[in-house]
């Protein structure tokens, strides 16, 4: 059984020069059965939002800086390894965003929709979890909702939970929380609705981001799993995502 492959390259000199001996050796498909991103994590997830329409599973390999979503990258039995690979489906959060200008921005996100301060006084934030007040204020640099995928991104960086994808959960996780100093986050069920509210949003101005895609000066952002969007990685055998996930709270 052979697949169409079709690549994909970061701007960096190393995948784009991989993916031209790719494209050499297995050719390029119009209508791909699997595209290989060639990159960093970063680049994987624009990969996967680009063909999340298509429903067109991605295999990526490490040409990049960060490699956790990553296979290694090897040309030799490419075909091979995509056949016995092991698929895992991740769901995106979607995030809806307004501004103090009235305005309203929505954008999935397949790591975590983060709110940030944008000066140097820190963010106050207000977090409703399913319509009810469970923090009335947070006074802190931001604030993210990750999903299992992101847990180990910018999730783990400020010391939130690893989460398996058999979970069904997310991590509200706080961005060096001033007050109160002793909250460390949150884990909530996947099917949780989360509003955070910018208090003095004209005195302590927040920008938020989901994935790639940002917008400033926002007064208040909805998060919710989109769970009726899914896309599928494709990891080497033996070497999945929840093992990935199990090996990296082991690392010392």
């Amino acid at each position: 059984m052979s697949l169409r492959l079709d690549f994909t390259a970061s701007d960096r000199p190393e995948a784009q020069a991989a993916c031209a001996r790719l494209k050499a050796l297995y050719g390029s498909a119009a209508s791909p059965d699997v595209v290989v991103a060639l990159g960093g994590d970063g680049f994987l997830l624009q990969t996967v939002h680009r063909y999340l329409k298509d429903q067109i599973p991605i295999f990526g390999m490490n040409r990049g800086s960060v490699g956790f979503l990553l296979n290694d990258y090897a040309e030799e039995r490419l075909m091979e390894r995509i056949l016995k690979s092991e698929s895992t489906l991740i769901t995106p959060l979607s995030m809806t965003a307004r501004t103090s200008a009235g305005t309203e921005h929505t954008a999935l996100a397949f790591n975590e929709v983060s709110l940030l301060r944008q000066s140097h006084q820190g963010a106050k934030l207000r977090i409703m979890i399913d319509g009810k007040v469970r923090l009335d204020e947070l006074i802190c640099d931001g604030a993210m909702v990750a999903t299992p995928a992101g847990s180990t991104a910018y999730n783990l960086s400020a010391h939130g939970p690893i989460i398996p994808l058999t979970a069904k959960a997310l991590a509200l996780t706080p961005i060096s929380a001033f007050r109160p100093r002793r909250w460390r986050g949150a884990i909530l069920p996947h099917t949780a609705k989360v509003r955070i509210e910018a208090l003095e949003a004209e005195k302590r101005p927040i920008s938020a981001a989901a994935d790639t895609f940002d917008v400033r000066d926002v007064i208040s952002v909805d998060i919710a799993e989109a769970e009726d969007l899914k896309a599928t990685l494709l990891f080497d055998a033996g070497n999945g995502y929840d093992e990935r996930v199990l090996a990296e709270q082991f690392v010392s």
